[in-house]
């Protein structure tokens, strides 16, 4: 940071932020950057290679938002003739994808926090998830309402709406908290200038139709071969879209419940209860269905450093909509308190990690995509350099 945009920073009430120095992840990006610049073979692939032939350099700023504007489809690299077993062995996919695991701890609020989740990912969600789900069917043992005490499907007999409140708004509150402040720093580092209503348009119609998931040419990414499928694509549409409907069935019963005095439990028919079936059918099936291409993509485009807070976000969605499903199907059961628990504690540890995984990805992606929208309507000063 330069001793003005300094200034600038205190001036603006916000304490600088010194710039670390680059690490092997970084420096390989600006590495690959470099020969990528000098070729420029896969302009037409997505935002990143327009936006990476702006600069001659590549600063950690710079690097950090051309990551995650990178959605690794994968397209360059079975494209790229200095890849691997060239002496360059350049690999942009795998060589942004470590530099986002990255951003996603240098960034995360409170830091500790991210650096745990970035190594051990899967782990510690799926240790919160069973520690939240047990402390909580403790507490209905100790009441004596874990198992058989009939309730006729509503989850406010054996918690009720209050408490679920007190328990939930906390973490949803931090979880909002701690991302802000995460891609507020983001977005201040990047220094994207002044969003307008075009780019803004722009970014979000990018951000909801995965646009940079096409490969470039509409015919999607590269998994495990040079074949392209827009399977990747089509199915964090479902994914997103699912975790969109849950959200909404949530909204809906809480409009439900205090705007017009309608207490649950809910029919089967009703508004609350249909967004949470397609939400969570999409829940099921997006994550599974991101696991398994996971787990059967090219060697070359894996990174074994952000697998870890990859899989951790896959498998407490999946494992939040199959709690959800088991519930529904058996709220008039004996079980329907156990599964309850089970069901609260894995939604929770989902909200509680969401600012150090794979969720904070799309948020950071959103403002990298903002970011090239407002650039892209800029003059390109090496072109006015060079006229």
């Amino acid at each position: 940071m330069t001793p003005l945009e300094a200034l600038v920073h205190e001036a603006a009430g916000a304490p600088a932020r010194a710039a670390p120095p680059p690490s092997a992840a970084e420096d390989e990006v600006a590495r690959v950057l470099q020969i990528c610049n000098a070729c420029r073979y896969c302009e037409g692939f997505c935002a990143v290679f327009p936006a990476m032939a702006r600069r001659l350099e590549f600063p950690g700023a710079d690097i950090h938002y051309l990551a995650n504007l990178c959605h690794n489809c994968g397209a360059c690299l079975h494209a790229c003739q200095y890849a691997s077993p060239h002496e360059f062995d350049v690999n942009v996919p795998r060589a942004m994808a470590r530099v986002r695991a990255k951003t996603y701890a240098d960034y995360a609020w409170p830091a500790p926090f991210g650096r745990l989740y970035q190594r051990n990912g899967l782990a510690v969600a799926l240790v919160l998830a069973l520690s939240l789900a047990l402390f909580l069917g403790f507490g209905l043992a100790l009441k004596g309402t874990l198992w058989g005490v009939p309730a006729t499907g509503n989850f406010y007999a054996v918690f009720p709406h209050q408490l679920m409140v007190w328990l939930f708004a906390p973490v949803f509150a931090f979880a909002v908290l701690a991302l802000g402040i995460g891609v507020g720093h983001f977005w201040r580092d990047i220094s994207p200038g002044a969003p307008g209503g075009a780019a803004s348009r722009e970014a979000a119609a990018n951000a909801l139709t995965l646009k940079y998931l096409d490969g470039g040419h509409g015919l999607g990414c590269n998994e495990s071969s040079d074949a392209f499928t827009l399977a990747r694509r089509r199915l964090h549409h479902v994914t997103f879209y699912g975790f969109a409907l849950c959200f909404a069935a949530t909204c809906v019963g809480t409009l439900y419940h205090y705007a017009w005095g309608l207490k649950a439990p809910y029919a089967w028919t009703s508004l609350p209860v249909l967004l949470g079936i397609a939400g969570g059918i999409g829940l099921l099936v997006g994550p599974a269905g991101l696991w398994w291409l996971s787990a059967r993509r090219h060697p070359l485009h894996r990174d074994t450093n952000s697998q870890p807070m990859d899989r951790a976000f896959i498998a407490l969605l999946f494992l939040t909509s199959l709690t959800g499903a088991l519930l529904l199907a058996w709220r008039d059961s004996a079980a329907m308190a156990l599964l309850l628990a089970v069901h609260l504690g894995v939604v929770m540890a989902l909200f509680a990690t969401m600012p150090y995984g794979k969720f904070a990805h799309g948020v950071y992606r959103c403002a990298a995509l903002l970011k090239w929208a407002i650039e892209r309507r800029q003059p390109n000063r090496l072109i006015l350099a060079s006229e």
